[in-house]
C-alpha cells in the first residue's frame, strides 16, 4: 500500500511540473506567433498553407517551402509565391509533430479540401489582450549642435587680433620711421661740404719747389 501511494505521489509530482512547463512554453509561444496568423492558438509548432504547399516553422520564425527535391528555410517566401496573401490564406495549425515537411504528402491529401477556403480571423484583427504586442522602444533624443558643423559641436575659438586672418599677429621689432620698417644703418662720420662723403687727405707738397721761386724774385 505503501508503495502504491509512493508512486502515486511520484506520477502526480510529474504531471504538474510537465504542465507548469507547458503553460511557460505556451506563454512564449503566443508572442512567436505571427500577426497573419489564425486566432484561437495558445501554442503552435508549425502552419501549413494548403493554397501553396508550404510550411512555417513558429519557433524559429521560417519559411519551410520545396525546392527540386530539398527543403528550404527562409525568413520570407521565394518570388514565385509573392501573389500569395498571407493574412487572408487559410493557415493549418500542425502540433505535436516533427518536421511534417517530411510527410508532404500525407499533409497535402489530408488538407486538400482546405484550399481556396477564407474567412479565417488571423491574430491582427483579434482585440484579445494575449495578442497585444510590446510597444517600441522610444528612439533616443538627438544632441543639439550647430548648424553647419555636420552635427559635430564646434570647437572654442582661439583669440586673435583683427585683421590677420584669424591667426595671432608676431610681436613687430622696433625701428626707426623712414626706413621701410627697418633698422637704419649707423652713419659714417664726414666733414661738411663734401655731399656727405669723407674728404680725402692732403698730400705734401715738395720742399725745394718753395726755395727756387724766391731765388728767381731776387734775380729780377
Amino acid at each position: 500500500m505503501k508503495k502504491i501511494i509512493f508512486v502515486a505521489t511520484i506520477l502526480f509530482s510529474i504531471l504538474f511540473f510537465t504542465k507548469a512547463d507547458a503553460q511557460i512554453s505556451i506563454s512564449i509561444n503566443i508572442g512567436s506567433q505571427p500577426i497573419w496568423g489564425p486566432t484561437g492558438y495558445d501554442h503552435v509548432d508549425y502552419y501549413y498553407f494548403p493554397d501553396i504547399g508550404c510550411y512555417y516553422y513558429v519557433p524559429q520564425r521560417m519559411f519551410i517551402y520545396p525546392r527540386g527535391s530539398q527543403w528550404i528555410y527562409a525568413s520570407s517566401l521565394p518570388p514565385q509565391y509573392s501573389t500569395y496573401n498571407l493574412y487572408t490564406g487559410y493557415k493549418v495549425v500542425l502540433n505535436g509533430v516533427h518536421k511534417p515537411y517530411l510527410q508532404n504528402s500525407i499533409y497535402r491529401s489530408r488538407y486538400s479540401s482546405y484550399r481556396g477556403r477564407r474567412g479565417q480571423a488571423v491574430i491582427r484583427d483579434s482585440h484579445d489582450p494575449k495578442y497585444s504586442r510590446p510597444p517600441a522602444r522610444p528612439q533616443p533624443k538627438p544632441q543639439p549642435s550647430r548648424p553647419g558643423n555636420g552635427g559635430h559641436p564646434q570647437p572654442k575659438p582661439q583669440p586673435s587680433k583683427p585683421g590677420n586672418g584669424g591667426h595671432p599677429q608676431p610681436k613687430p621689432q622696433p625701428s626707426k620711421p623712414g626706413n621701410g620698417g627697418h633698422p637704419q644703418p649707423k652713419p659714417q662720420p664726414s666733414k661738411p661740404g663734401n655731399g656727405g662723403h669723407p674728404q680725402p687727405k692732403p698730400q705734401p707738397k715738395p720742399s725745394g719747389q718753395s726755395g727756387s721761386s724766391k731765388k728767381d724774385n731776387r734775380q729780377q
